[in-house]
């Protein structure tokens, strides 16, 4: 079996499926790009390894013996494997193949994300994309495990920079998500006094919206709210919304998502002043080299997130 597999080469198992395909030793030379001559002399080599005839001659061409069956379906299986590993790897090169692992918090992953994923399926057909969205802090512990290749969020307040490669992003506005039948929905240039005593489904203490929130709340004077449901799940947020007076703080990406075509649903309050959060990032590791289409999708992302 050594001796065997030692010697067969994958010009042999080609030629064996070009003649069994086309019955003829001289269609499949043609085929191959090769002479009559050298096909046989190649023919010749293959039935000397494997020690029998592969083929049996007769009017109509040829047609495979039992043990040339067995070599012709081993090298159907095998070449095409080979053909696929090459387009693959050529797509790769190109850019057009490969895995590309994104993480972002929930305003960037609708508003910029999603985008650049759909022109990069648009030519990259091929590409494996995977999103993930998390909080900030998380993401940044998931692109130093390698986890990721690039994240779009905030560098935490106190992490080390230095194993970053950092761009510039985009500032966040936050706005204030309410069931549609709210009984401050309506009201215009409301206050933040006049909110203090409401629920709120919100992400924990020392993330960003939140820290935004009560912050708002300390410069004015005013005691934080107190009475929160802590989650970072948009999907949580929406289903305690749907039946109560709470309030949700979102981002303005995620408002234009939901709200402007479901106004039976939901609705955002009017409030008199804006809440900017600080800018996020596109964060990658210095150290982790960026495949072609990793490249490809960077370009189409930051080209996102420079539309005005």
């Amino acid at each position: 079996m050594m001796t065997l597999t030692s010697q067969l080469r994958l010009r042999h198992f080609r030629l064996v499926q070009a003649i069994a395909e086309t019955g003829q030793i001289s269609t499949a030379a043609t085929q191959l790009a090769v002479s009559q001559p050298a096909a046989s002399r190649t023919l010749a080599e293959i039935e000397r390894i494997i020690g029998e005839p592969l083929f049996e001659r007769h009017a109509k061409g040829m047609r495979p013996t039992l043990i040339g069956e067995v070599i012709m379906r081993h090298a159907t299986t095998l070449v095409g494997d080979i053909d696929r590993i090459a387009i693959e790897v050529d797509a790769f090169r190109r850019g057009t193949a490969g895995v590309v692992r994104i993480g972002a918090v929930t305003g960037a992953a609708v508003g910029f994300v999603v985008p650049a994923v759909q022109k990069l399926k648009a030519m990259a057909r091929l590409a494996t994309v995977s999103v993930d969205i998390a909080p900030s802090v998380d993401l940044i512990e998931h692109l130093l495990r390698g986890d990721l290749d690039i994240a779009l969020c905030r560098l935490p307040r106190h992490a080390d920079a230095r194993p970053f490669l950092i761009r510039a992003g985009r500032v966040e506005q936050i706005r204030f998500l309410v069931r549609a039948r709210h009984p401050l929905v309506g009201l215009s240039g409301l206050a933040l006094d006049e909110l203090a005593g409401l629920r709120w489904v919100i992400q924990a203490s020392g993330m960003p919206v939140r820290e935004a929130v009560d912050q708002a709340f300390t410069n004015r004077g005013l005691p934080i709210p107190g009475d929160t449901i802590d989650t970072s799940s948009l999907m949580v947020a929406l289903a305690y919304l749907k039946d109560t007076d709470a309030i949700a703080a979102i981002t303005q990406e995620v408002y234009e998502l939901l709200v402007p075509n479901n106004t039976s649903n939901w609705a955002v309050l009017d409030m008199k002043e804006s809440l900017i959060l600080s800018p996020y990032q596109l964060i990658r590791k210095r150290d982790r080299p960026m495949t072609p289409v990793c490249e490809s999708f960077v370009q189409l992302l930051e080209a996102e997130l420079t539309k005005v």
